[in-house]
């Protein structure tokens, strides 16, 4: 029998190791879930809520969450539905990456909405947010929004959003810039330094700033890649800076002051708006310098403006030193930095410094990696990782003393409210049935005989790396889309857009 009491503001769904069949559930369209029925229970020893780990059950009901209960479960009476029983497995809320590069339309050779998604699935992810550059044309306009959401429709295994792009055309064009909002974009997002992408040139303090008092009339956040490029011009000769196939020469030429110089100025643009653009969110993605840039946020944030920052796993797994000579799979932007900044950036997550956690999945195709020349200087710069951000940060955490309702905040709560989803990011009675279950303890190594879902296998930093943490169910809005290295047959995925 069950043993229960309803926790208010509970929830959360999974995925298929034992199943019990109690009574039969309305079916719903098997195409989109390997569990077709519309009410079933979820159980688990460890479910994540945002009021700690318990043991019992989510009751999912129409892609929602109808329900979460505390007790133990023995087989044998009926729930009225379908009982999923994961038994010792995690179920976590379905993580929420707002930093990930699909590049579809006009660059599916490099990933595109079907792959991309596929891998998230299989990865735990449950929503992303698409980057508006790497496509192409890159998202700069309601126009070019709406050919992206055409694009993914019918492509999408998980749920996807869409930040707009802040170029200097449109920054100081209200009228375009609230296009591109109305359209659907859930904030902007800049770069403070040339960006690679010929139709994405960078944006300065000026753009931004004027940008603010637009999307603080809608409260959405702008999103920054920020470094500014100091002393080092990439188009003079870099003869003097050394052997281009060692990654000591690429550290070279982005040094932690780019981070700072721009952070300063995104700082500032805050204080100097604080009065006459009230509710603007400034957002800092893939802090990589630990030292002066992160200190600067941190006296930012004391002074009360609206600044939240997130690093990602590569700064959180591997260092400068260990990186081989000529290997450009972990040649990004900005680079992946000392052994002792690492530590500090571990220091800052775990004392709740940095806010969250995001992929920044940027893949490309291998030539543009130059493996066989191993130049990091001119290789395309991006760390392929959307399908194990999951395990990579569990594996990587445990020696800080990770727990799971931090991987929960990092991954999911944070990163759903800074896209603007309050029915995401937590299990939560009314939210969508957005869960992910893993085995903590199941070990696996990223090779050719593990499965990878990204476009291009071989192009990942995590290959050959043993990692803790597998995934083995993901559900969206209540459809099992991945359960065991399978996916539902058909892509029933939502584009999410932003309501005015």
């Amino acid at each position: 029998m069950w043993r229960w009491r309803v926790l208010p503001l509970l929830s959360l769904v999974a995925s298929v190791l034992f199943l019990y069949i109690r009574t039969s559930s309305k079916p719903s369209n098997s195409e989109c879930s390997l569990l077709p029925h519309d009410h079933y229970w979820i159980y688990s020893k460890r479910i994540v809520t945002p009021e700690g780990v318990i043991a019992g059950a989510v009751e999912v009901r129409e892609g929602f969450i109808a329900s979460v209960v505390r007790g133990d479960y023995q087989p044998g009476g009926s729930v009225g539905g379908r009982v999923v029983d994961y038994g010792e497995a995690i179920v976590m809320p379905g993580l929420v990456d707002v930093h990930a590069h699909l590049d579809e339309p006009g660059r599916t050779e490099w990933e595109g909405f079907y792959s991309g998604t596929r891998a998230a699935a299989a990865g735990g992810v449950t929503t992303l947010i698409d980057m508006p550059l790497n496509s192409f044309p890159s998202t700069v306009s309601e126009e070019t929004l709406k050919l992206k959401v055409e694009a993914a429709r019918k492509k999408i295994y998980v749920d996807v959003g869409f930040w707009g792009g802040l170029v200097p055309d449109n920054a100081f064009n209200k009228n375009a810039l609230e296009s591109l909002l109305k359209a659907g974009a859930l904030g902007l997002k800049s770069f403070m330094c040339p960006s690679g992408i010929n139709d994405f040139p960078m944006t300065n303090a000026t753009h931004i700033k004027e940008s603010l008092y637009t999307l603080a009339k809608y409260k959405r956040p702008l999103l920054v890649h920020s470094e500014i490029q100091l002393d080092y011009n990439p188009a003079e000769s870099t003869d003097d800076l050394g052997d281009s196939r060692l990654y000591s020469t690429y550290l070279k030429t982005r040094p932690p002051s780019w981070e700072v110089a721009a952070i300063r100025q995104l700082t500032e643009a805050l204080q100097n708006t604080r009065n006459d653009a009230k509710g603007a969110h400034i957002h800092v993605v893939h802090l990589s310098d630990a030292r002066a840039s992160l200190d600067l946020i941190k006296e930012a944030k004391g002074t009360g403006v609206s600044l939240s920052v997130e690093t990602c796993p590569h700064y959180l797994a591997f260092t400068a030193e260990d990186i081989p000579n000529g290997d450009t799979r972990f040649k990004c932007a900005p680079p992946i930095r000392d052994g002792a900044n690492k530590e500090k950036l571990w220091e800052a997550l775990m004392e709740g410094h940095i806010d969250m956690l995001s992929s920044d999945h940027s893949p490309s195709t291998p030539d543009l990696k130059l493996f066989n020349e191993g130049d990091f200087l001119r290789a395309w710069g991006g760390i392929s990782s959307l399908q194990f951000v999951l395990p990579v940060t569990w594996t990587y955490g445990k020696q800080y003393g990770v727990t799971l309702n931090q991987l929960a905040s990092w991954w999911s709560e944070k990163p759903a409210k800074l896209a603007g989803q309050e029915l995401k990011g937590a299990i939560r009675i009314g939210n969508h049935a957005d869960l992910v279950v893993w085995d903590p303890d199941a070990e696996f190594e990223i090779n050719e005989s593990h499965t990878i879902f990204h476009k291009h296998q071989n192009i990942s930093a995590y290959v050959g790396k043993r990692l803790s943490g597998k995934v083995s169910a993901t559900f969206v809005r209540g459809n099992l889309v991945y359960s065991e290295g399978e996916h539902a047959p058909t892509a029933c995925g939502v584009p999410i857009l932003a309501k005015s």
